[in-house]
């Protein structure tokens, strides 16, 4: 043997020792011991009762894909390799799949049970350009999707772990806003290729994704849902996109150390996946990345997520929910810890489809930075269901964009300015929300609550908060709203503005010097709102009342 190959055997041979090396510290049995430590540690003394989240089981053994024909030169496609070793992993009943450290270009990778799939530190895991490589497959709970880059279905005892990177070259699907991005950023695209909308208000990337829409209006109305196959979506293959990493219907997941980049669309999307941890993740999609969620939690059950952040072009960590056939609540238990979210459309989100009904979800020791809203809760008529017992404290905000903290059942507008409607199984119910030391320096409003006339947004607490905003609270259509030991600091206009509000109580409020108006309360339906242990002298009008509400509708104490 030559001295150059000698030594390039000897490096290779240094990369597989180091990888398994990196496998063993982290997630041979003492890093999976670790987890199941910090999982007791994150699921003890919660206000409700979290059931114990199974870690995976994965058997002591390892494959690593360049012993099956991987090269990591960012040339070689790697698509055969990636699943020739994990039906190799797969057939001996399980172990570690480790990708080493390069550049690895390949198509959709489908994971198995019983295994861990290790992206060692300094592996870059490249997803096809080539949109002819994603086919178009059928999941178990979405109906016929566009092959996710890395997914899996119908798995148990399931790890992803390690340092590396997965990039989705969501850039080559994503439609692209005119209003998202800079003039010679639009240009570019443009320029690129690519279809404009007739409007000039959004770039596509092929003609066939700008078409696909239409497309898929005409399938429907021609072809019963029964009658469907995979080759009628393909046609729309690229108005549909590919999440970037999904599980369908999973347990004894754990997601640890990865990085997710670029997705074509969400970034991370469990859906009713049980006993999941995701750890130390990190999402980076571009501020600009049309429906670019970071952590999407869909109507799952037991799921721990800290120590992980996420900087997104639409929601950062956000829990949705969608009806099955169990009628039972789809999304429960949840605990999210110790993130951090930078750039998204909010911080921590709920909804907008929430009609499989949420409960019992904590939030705790978060910071959201440059966020457009803090804490977000989102539905509207038709896409409803009950979202109660959320439970969100020490959440510490700066440079909040629109609201640190918003209520709202009119998403995207849908409804507003409509009278009562019947109720009904899709009408969003929020209620039972507890929502304890909020801090924030900087947003448009510190505080909105939008109700529905017939579903008023219901028992909800803020305490022992400040918030420093453009402008103060705002409610409409709520019931059972309490403010205690809360600090508002308006730059301009009333403290509180309070229209149809019913049962509003705030104890130990603040009234800043040189206020003019401390609440200002409006429409017939508002009674019972309760001010008290709170100094309101500063104030040159303690409470102005509009014409239409009772002189009795206000106490103070």
């Amino acid at each position: 043997m030559s001295m150059k190959n000698l030594k390039s055997s000897l490096t290779l041979m240094a990369l597989f020792l180091f990888s398994v090396s990196s496998v063993s510290k982290a997630f041979g049995k003492g890093g999976f011991q670790q987890v199941k430590s910090e999982i007791r540690k994150y699921t003890s003394n919660l206000p409700f009762r979290m059931p114990e989240i199974r870690s995976p089981e994965i058997p002591n053994r390892t494959f690593n894909i360049e012993s099956y024909g991987a090269v990591g030169n960012g040339k070689v496609m790697n698509t055969d390799a990636f699943r020739k070793t994990i039906e190799a992993c797969s057939k001996a009943g399980g172990g570690t799949v480790i990708v080493p450290p390069g550049l690895w270009l390949t198509g959709p990778i489908e994971l198995r049970s019983n295994m861990n799939f290790h992206v060692s530190r300094g592996a870059l895991i490249a997803f096809s350009k080539n949109h002819a490589d994603y086919p178009i497959i059928k999941s178990p709970t979405r109906g016929f999707v566009v092959a996710s880059p890395l997914y899996g279905f119908n798995l148990h005892d399931i790890a992803i772990t390690g340092d590396g990177v997965l990039d989705g070259d969501g850039v080559t699907w994503r439609p692209v806003k005119k209003s998202k991005v800079t003039e010679s950023m639009w240009k570019g695209f443009v320029k690129s290729g690519g279809v404009v909308t007739n409007d000039g208000k959004i770039w596509w990337p092929t003609k066939e994704a700008a078409d696909g829409e239409e497309y898929l209006k005409n399938l429907f109305k021609t072809k019963k849902k029964s009658e469907l196959t995979a080759s009628d979506f393909l046609p729309a293959r690229d108005y549909m996109r590919p999440i970037l990493f999904m599980l369908s219907r999973c347990r004894n997941v754990l997601i640890s150390g990865i990085t997710l980049t670029n997705s074509p669309k969400f970034a991370m999307y469990p859906d009713r996946c049980e006993d999941v941890v995701i750890r130390h993740v990190k999402v980076n999609n571009e501020y600009w990345a049309q429906n670019g969620d970071g952590i999407d939690i869909a109507s799952s059950k037991n799921v721990l997520l800290y120590k992980s952040t996420v900087t997104a072009g639409d929601d950062g960590i956000c829990m949705k929910s969608s009806r099955d056939k169990s009628g039972n609540t789809a999304l429960k238990n949840i605990v999210i810890a110790d993130c951090i979210v930078y750039h998204a459309h909010g911080g921590f989100v709920i909804g907008s489809n929430t009609d499989g009904g949420m409960e019992n979800v904590s939030v705790r020791n978060c910071d959201y930075i440059g966020t457009d809203i803090g804490l977000r809760f989102k539905s509207a008529r038709g896409r409803g269901g009950v979202v109660r017992n959320i439970y969100v404290s020490n959440i510490f905000m700066k440079d909040i964009v629109h609201q640190a903290i918003l209520f709202s059942t009119y998403y995207e507008g849908f409804g507003k300015g409509e009278g009562p409607q019947p109720v009904n199984a899709l009408t969003p119910v929020f209620e039972n929300f507890h929502i304890d030391c909020i801090y924030c320096e900087g947003a448009r409003e510190a505080v909105r609550i939008d109700g529905l006339p017939e579903m008023p947004v219901k028992n909800v607490t803020i305490s022992n908060s400040v918030i420093s905003a453009q402008t103060g609270f705002f409610s409409d259509f709520a019931s059972g709203i309490t403010l205690k030991n809360v600090t508002l600091l308006p730059k301009t206009g009333d403290i509180y503005k309070i229209n149809n509000t019913k049962d509003l109580t705030i104890d130990k409020g603040f009234c800043p010097q040189g206020t003019d108006v401390f609440m200002n309360v409006a429409g017939k339906e508002t009674s019972g709102i309760r001010i008290m242990n709170t100094d309101l002298k500063s104030a040159k009008m303690p409470v102005r009342y509009g014409p239409d509400v009772q002189r009795n509708a206000v106490t103070q104490k």
